[in-house]
């Protein structure tokens, strides 16, 4: 009987381990004995980095999508039928337009969605780019800003974990670059004692910043937002004006994760090196969905599918493990419009931030060409 193989979510974890799949299993699949089924919400992929970049004019809404089916090996099964209900003891998952899809093996690469109206008056006070749409009114804002305070408020958990220090940096020069530098003020808030949750991250950053005359506030854990009276509190009683606010909102995982008792919140309990949701063999959990405290970062995503893809595809033809997966993370830090640094880590190696150099910014904007190569798991 051929081997069923169920990935549920079409983002890069989910799109690479298919992707990846497809090829280590070719010959299995030719011969039908495997098939490879795909549960996505959109017919789109977005390149969700690129929209760091769209506030500030520095790339085309055009470069941040593909057609899904096009990033997508042809011999995968491909269905916009977003997931509603996964019963991993009857080994099926419900979708939205009431089919059911049985698998021998599971993968949830269900993603992560950001929570702004977790937090009182974040919505109508707040901006944000961690989706096109807030990107794009974002771009207006900055457009229109002719100088004031400005407060970049950090939330946990997000992904992107550097994207906050980046797009500070980045409103920096953007407004020197207009001549406003002297009419802006910013501050970084950050909800735990240092300006980033991996330490050597937060202490490199902290030079970055007195150089540049960023302001930061940690221990702030926003409590509310008020839109009418331009505050932001926190709950240590910390109470910040503003003229323009930037927010990375929390994060949950996605509601049929939650809905169908797989994890607190929507991340799934899940086995550090193996990948495996926590007391099953046959269900693997990657990407943001995990609740793994590491970076939900698109790197993160990649290792964990190509050492997921691994595993299935040598479980299917050896009947053997294959490797585990060692925490590593690689990520670029834009440090403004033209310079950039970078971080790489992984369970038993901690960070250590180089000197930001117009090489590194070159290299991450080649990166972001490269990106669909990558989702189709060919880098």
């Amino acid at each position: 009987m051929a081997k069923k193989i169920l990935i549920v979510g079409g983002g890069l974890s989910g799109t690479i381990v298919a992707n990846g799949l497809c090829r280590q299993l070719a010959h299995q699949m030719r011969q039908g004995a495997v098939s490879i089924t795909v549960l996505g919400t959109s017919d789109k992929h977005l390149y969700q980095p690129g929209l760091l970049y769209v506030p500030f004019g520095r790339i085309r809404e055009a470069e941040l999508f593909r057609e899904q089916k096009k990033v997508l090996d042809r011999r995968i099964n491909f269905f916009i039928d977003p997931a509603t209900h996964i019963d991993v003891e009857a080994k099926t998952v419900s979708t939205q337009s009431g089919r059911s899809f049985d698998y021998d093996y599971l993968v949830l690469a269900t993603g992560s969605r950001i929570r702004p109206d977790a937090v009182p008056g974040m919505e109508e006070g707040a901006h944000w780019f961690y989706d096109l749409d807030g990107a794009r009114k974002l771009r207006d804002a900055l457009a229109a800003f002719e100088g004031g305070r400005i407060v970049v408020n950090v939330n946990a958990p997000h992904k992107c974990p550097v994207a906050p220090l980046e797009i500070t940096f980045m409103l920096d020069e953007y407004f020197k670059a207009r001549g406003l530098g002297d009419k802006v003020e910013i501050t970084y808030t950050y909800p735990i004692g240092r300006l980033h949750a991996l330490e050597p991250v937060g202490k490199w950053a902290v030079p970055e910043f007195q150089k540049l005359g960023i302001k930061s506030e940690t221990f702030f854990n926003t409590k509310a937002v008020d839109p009418k009276a331009k505050k932001i509190e926190s709950e240590e009683g910390v109470t910040l004006d503003y003229d323009l606010l930037i927010t990375i909102p929390p994060h949950n995982g996605a509601e049929v994760i939650e809905n169908s008792g797989l994890g607190k919140a929507g991340w799934v309990p899940t086995n550090p090196k193996t990948l495996h949701r926590e007391g099953s063999d046959t269900v693997f959990v990657v990407g943001d969905t995990t609740n793994i405290p590491i970076s939900k970062a698109g790197s993160t995503a990649h290792f964990e599918a190509d050492t997921v893809v691994d595993n299935i595809a040598s479980l299917i033809t050896e009947n053997r493990w294959a490797r585990d997966y060692d925490g590593k993370v690689y990520c670029f830090i834009e440090t403004g419009m033209n310079t950039g640094t970078y971080v790489w880590f992984n369970y038993t190696t901690p960070p250590n931030p180089g000197p930001p150099s117009q090489m590194i910014h070159w290299f991450k904007l080649a990166y972001n060409r490269l990106y669909w190569l990558s989702a189709r798991g060919l880098l």
